[in-house]
């Protein structure tokens, strides 16, 4: 029994008691079983099974191919592995703007299927009736403001949103509206930090960052991308704690090389 008391499991009741006490909140992102185990033992409070899955797990451009059958099952993997972590699932793109009874029965499948803690989607007043909806049924709904990666077509660049105060305004306005109606938390990403202060001060709710600054609730990262994953990608707001794709080659080189000079296996690796 004495194990069971030491994992406390982190709820949305507990992030707004982090934000009123001062106390930051991880996130990071996760997509499988073995690696949400180690964000997990390493003491992560919240995981994203983020839709980014379109792009570092199947090599996509952009978030939007990534469907819910998709999601759901990186999301079952996720949810295995952790024993103290709060699970927050992206809803693909489709799968809820427009249709609030789609929302609703989107998030229902993701809940029931995955067995995840709650569920994210981006946009503002435009996607009030989906959030509505979703709340309704009991299911915990994390919003998204800023760079809303699924609209990438709509802004035509990855650049800083709300730079220009009507938009600046609009995403205010939005954040309002997102914690009025009952969304647990927000994600702000990319940013200025000075907008994403101004939130964070004003919502009661936890805002999490992403390339907004330092001054929000906690922050969000791309395990892939915090690891040294991958290469290719290097915003400003982004830092490398590992340079894990370095670390993996050389250990892959080193076994074919192992391989071909029969240098492995040994005797003693044999049966």
């Amino acid at each position: 029994m004495s194990q069971h008391k030491e994992v406390k499991l982190v709820t949305t009741h507990q992030m707004l008691a982090m934000k009123q006490r001062g106390e930051k909140i991880s996130m990071l992102t996760a997509y499988d079983y073995s690696m949400a185990q180690i964000l997990d033992g390493a003491g992560i409070d919240v995981l994203l099974v983020g839709d980014s899955a379109s792009n570092v797990m199947a090599g996509h451009e952009t978030t939007l191919p990534i469907t819910l059958d998709q999601i759901i099952y990186h999301a079952q993997g996720v949810v295995r592995a952790v024993k103290r972590a709060f699970v927050v699932v992206d809803m693909p793109f489709g799968s809820y703007q427009g249709n609030s009874s789609e929302a609703l029965r989107s998030a229902i499948r993701i809940m029931k299927e995955s067995g995840g803690h709650g569920v994210k989607l981006e946009g503002g007043a435009e996607v009030k009736d989906s959030i509505i909806r979703i709340l309704t049924a009991g299911i915990p709904v994390m919003g998204h403001l800023g760079l809303t990666p699924q609209s990438i077509y709509k802004f035509g660049t990855y650049t800083v949103r709300a730079k220009e105060e009507a938009e600046a305004q609009k995403l205010l306005e939005d954040a309002r509206l997102l914690q009025e109606i009952g969304c647990f938390g927000l994600v702000l990403e990319k940013i200025p930090a000075a907008l994403a202060k101004q939130v964070a001060e004003e919502l009661t709710i936890p805002v999490i960052g992403i390339g907004a600054g330092r001054h929000v609730d906690g922050q969000v990262l791309v395990v892939h991308d915090m690891l040294g994953l991958t290469k290719e990608f290097k915003p400003r707001f982004l830092r490398r704690y590992a340079e894990l794709h370095d670390i993996m080659t050389e250990a892959v080189q080193h076994y074919v090389a192992d391989v071909k000079s029969r240098e492995f296996p040994s005797e003693e690796e044999g049966y």
